[in-house]
C-alpha cells in the first residue's frame, strides 16, 4: 500500500540544517576531500533534496553538469536515517556512486550507514540453472567450452555477477542459459535458493541504508511487485532518480508485453534438459509430444510474423527500419498459426498438470506456458486502445510487442506513490526553465521544482558552431555538405571529437565520404562493442568516434581527449516509429499540438544529452557543433537555441580555428 504522503513540513528541518552543515567551507567535505570547493548550486540542490525528504513531497531538480548532484543527493539521503532507493540510467553511474562516492561519505559523514549494489536478475548466475547444463549429456562443443570459462569463477565468486568474467563475450548465448530470470525463478522451492545469489542481494538490500539500482530493474521490479513473486527490492522510504529523462522509455519496455521466437525457444529448451534430467516425469511420452507440438507451431507463427514484416510498408502509418506497426486486421494471415500456438502452449500446460506431484521444475514451465498463452492471445487481437502493437525483427530474433502509450499513470501508480518522497534528477529535465513536459510524460503531480545552474563558464569554455547555408537535412546533398563541414571542423579540433548522428544510414553516408580524406584515428560504433570503443577512444590520440544514440547519454570522456561534438540533425523522434506515432495521435485526439507539445521538446532534451558529453569538468574546452540549419531557418528553432548552453554563437570556421588555437594542448 502506498504510505502517507506530504508530512507537515516545520520552518526548517533538523535534516536540512545537517546538510548544509556538510557542504559548508569548513564542513566535513572540505575536510575529507582535497582541494574542495564549495559549489552554491551543489548547496542548494541539497536542501532542496533534505527538504523533499522532511515534506514527503516529490521534487523536480534539474542540476546543470558539473554542479555534482550525487553529492547533493547522496548526504541527504544518509542523513535521513531511512532506507533511500537510489536508481540510476546506467550502470556505470551505479559503479561511480558504489565504488567512488559511497566511500568518501564513508570518510567524511560521522554516520555509520550501509549501502548494496543491485543489478537486473539477468546479471547474475543462477546456481540450478547452471547445475542443468553442467548435467545436460545434450549440450555441445561450443556450450562445453564456455562452461568451462564459467566453472572456476562460478565456485569461488561471492557475488555472482557475470561482469566479473572478462573473457565472457558480451552477447553470449549460453550466459542467457545460466542467468537468474524473473520467468524461470522458483522461488523458495528452488533446491539453491538459501545460497542463490540474487537472494544474497536482496538480503543485504533488505538491511541496508542505501540501495543502489538502475532503472531497467527498478521498472523490471516494479512490473512484477503487484503478484509479490519474484521481486528483488526491499521497501523504501525515499528513492532518488538520477538521469530521470530516460524512466519514460525504460517504463515502455518493462510495462509492455513481448513474445518472441527467443522466450519459446528458452521455454522448450528448458523442458528438453528437464526431461532428460528426469525421464522418469514423462514415462508415455506426452510431454515430449506437447513439447514437439509448441516447437513445430512456433515455427509457423514466427515464420508468418516474418512474411508479414517483409512485406509491411514503411513509412508514418507502418513502421520504421526494423519496426511495423500492427493496425486491428493486420495480424489475419498469421491469426491461425499464432491460434495454433496458443493452443499447443495450453496443452503444454495441461500436460504438465496431469504429472501427479510435478517437482517445482515442471511446475515453473507450466506458469511460464501459462503467462505466455495469455500474453499472446492478447497480442493477436491489437484490440487495445492504451496500448500501441507492433512487429520487429532484431537479427535472427522476431519480437511482437504491445508498448503503453502512455506510461505517466504507471509511473506515477508502481514508481513514485509507493514511496513518502521522490527525488527525480538530471542534467536535461526542463524545456526553457519548464518541467511541464516531464511533469506529463511521468505523472508527476504537485513537485516541488528547482532548476540548478551549471557550474561551467560556457562563455570562456565552450563555442557553438551553426555553419551557413547548409542544405535541408531531407535534401540528397545533406550528406555531401555534412562531411564536408565535420572534415573542417576535425582539421581545426585536430580530432578528438564525437560525431553523432540520429540515424545508421547517415553515420554509414557520411563516414564512407570522410574516411579516406581524415588523417586522424577514426572509430565507429559497431565495429566493437561500445565499452571497448571508448576505451580506445580514450587511449588513441586525436580520435575521432562516429555514433549514434547509444552515445548521446550516459558516456563520460573527461579532458582534451574529447573536445569537440558535432551532431548531424536536430534529433527529432521519427514519426514512423511505431510508439512515436501512437502517442502523436493519442496527443491530437485530445486537442493537442503533437509536434509542438511531444516532438520538439523531446528532441531539445535529447540534443542536450549529446552536446553534454563535451564539458565534463571546469577545466574542459570544447566546441559544439550543429550542422541542421533548421535551427535558424524554422520558427520553433528559437526554442533550441533559447535552451542550449549560453555560449557563443558563430557561424565562421576562424572563429572555430581561433578557439582551438588558444588551447594549450599540443599538435598532432
Amino acid at each position: 500500500m502506498p504510505v502517507t504522503r506530504h508530512a507537515p513540513p516545520g520552518p526548517e528541518s533538523s535534516l536540512t540544517r545537517a546538510v548544509d552543515r556538510v557542504f559548508a567551507e569548513d564542513g566535513p567535505l572540505a575536510a575529507t576531500l582535497e582541494g574542495y570547493e564549495p559549489r552554491p548550486a551543489q548547496r542548494r540542490m541539497a536542501q532542496a533534496v533534505a527538504a523533499s525528504f522532511e515534506r514527503g513531497q516529490d521534487l523536480l531538480a534539474e542540476a546543470g553538469t558539473g554542479t555534482g548532484k550525487t553529492l547533493a543527493y547522496l548526504v541527504p539521503a544518509i542523513l535521513s536515517r531511512r532506507r533511500v532507493l537510489v536508481s540510476t540510467g546506467t550502470k556505470n553511474l551505479q559503479e561511480q556512486i558504489f565504488f567512488k562516492d559511497i566511500p568518501i561519505l564513508r570518510r567524511a559523514l560521522a554516520v555509520p550507514f550501509t549501502a548494496t549494489y543491485m543489478k537486473g536478475r539477468a546479471n547474475y548466475l543462477c546456481r540450478h540453472r547452471y547445475e542443468m547444463l553442467r548435467q545436460d549429456p545434450a549440450a555441445g562443443v561450443f556450450e562445453r567450452e564456455l562452461l568451462a570459462l564459467i566453472e572456476d569463477w562460478a565456485a569461488q565468486t561471492e557475488t555472482g555477477d557475470r561482469a566479473e568474467i572478462e573473457d565472457l563475450p558480451e552477447e553470449s548465448p549460453l550466459w542467457a542459459q545460466v542467468s537468474a530470470t524473473s520467468e524461470t525463478c522458483l522461488g523458495a522451492e528452488c533446491p539453491r535458493h538459501q545460497d542463490c545469489f540474487v537472494t544474497r542481494m536482496r538480503q543485504e538490500a533488505g538491511e541496508s541504508d542505501v540501495v543502489i539500482v538502475n532503472h531497467h530493474l527498478l521498472c523490471a521490479d516494479a512490473s512484477v511487485r503487484e503478484s509479490g513473486y519474484a521481486e528483488v527490492i526491499p521497501q523504501c522510504t525515499f528513492a532518488v532518480l538520477d538521469e530521470a529523462h530516460q524512466i519514460e522509455d525504460v517504463a515502455t519496455q518493462y510495462f509492455g508485453l513481448v513474445i518472441s521466437n527467443y522466450r519459446v525457444e528458452d521455454l522448450t529448451r528448458d523442458l528438453d534438459r528437464l526431461l532428460g534430467a528426469k525421464a522418469a516425469e514423462d514415462p508415455e511420452g506426452a510431454l515430449r509430444r506437447a513439447l514437439q507440438a509448441v516447437q513445430d507451431q512456433a515455427r509457423v507463427f514466427f515464420l508468418a510474423l516474418q512474411i508479414l514484416r517483409q512485406t509491411g510498408e514503411a513509412g508514418p502509418s507502418g513502421g520504421s527500419d526494423d519496426r511495423l506497426r500492427l493496425r486491428p486486421g493486420m495480424l489475419d494471415t498469421a491469426m491461425e498459426p499464432g491460434e495454433g500456438l496458443s493452443a499447443a502452449l495450453e496443452a503444454l500446460e495441461v500436460a504438465i498438470g496431469q504429472i501427479p506431484n510435478a517437482p517445482e521444475d515442471l511446475a515453473a514451465v507450466a506458469r511460464r506456458a501459462h503467462e505466455m498463452r495469455d500474453e499472446l492471445r492478447v497480442l493477436l487481437r491489437t484490440g487495445d486502445p492504451d496500448y500501441v502493437f507492433f512487429l520487429e525483427l532484431r537479427g535472427r530474433g522476431v519480437f511482437l510487442r504491445a508498448a503503453p502509450i502512455d506510461v505517466s499513470t504507471i509511473v506515477r501508480t508502481l514508481v513514485l506513490d509507493p514511496m513518502q518522497a521522490t527525488v527525480l534528477t538530471s542534467a536535461t529535465l526542463s524545456v526553457a526553465g519548464s518541467f511541464a513536459y516531464i511533469r506529463g510524460r511521468l505523472g508527476v503531480t504537485t513537485p516541488r521544482e528547482a532548476c540548478l545552474p551549471s557550474e561551467f563558464d560556457f562563455a570562456r569554455q565552450s563555442v557553438l558552431y551553426l555553419p551557413r547555408r547548409m542544405p535541408d537535412p531531407r535534401s540528397p546533398l545533406f550528406a555531401e555538405a555534412a562531411a564536408r563541414e565535420i572534415e573542417a571542423i576535425l582539421e581545426r579540433s585536430r580530432g578528438r571529437a564525437f560525431v553523432l548522428f540520429t540515424s545508421y544510414a547517415m553515420l554509414r553516408r557520411v563516414f564512407a565520404l570522410v574516411q579516406g580524406r581524415l588523417d586522424y584515428p577514426l572509430f565507429t560504433q559497431g565495429e566493437a562493442p561500445r565499452s571497448v570503443l571508448l576505451r580506445q577512444f580514450r587511449t588513441t590520440p586525436h580520435a575521432v568516434l562516429f555514433a549514434t544514440s547509444s552515445f548521446w547519454q550516459g558516456v563520460d570522456v573527461v579532458g582534451e581527449a574529447l573536445s569537440c561534438v558535432i551532431v548531424d540533425k536536430l534529433p527529432f523522434a521519427s514519426p514512423g516509429d511505431p510508439v512515436t506515432s501512437a502517442r502523436m495521435e493519442a496527443i491530437a485526439a485530445a486537442g493537442g499540438d503533437p509536434f509542438n507539445e511531444y516532438q520538439v521538446p523531446l528532441a531539445i532534451l535529447t540534443l542536450l544529452q549529446g552536446l553534454g558529453r563535451l564539458l565534463r569538468h571546469r577545466q574542459d574546452r570544447g566546441v559544439l557543433a550543429v550542422l541542421d540549419p533548421r535551427l535558424r531557418t524554422k520558427g520553433y528553432g528559437q526554442r533550441f537555441l533559447d535552451a542550449l548552453p549560453p555560449a557563443p554563437v558563430t557561424d565562421e570556421l576562424r572563429v572555430v580555428e581561433r578557439f582551438f588555437s588558444q588551447s594549450s594542448s599540443p599538435g598532432p
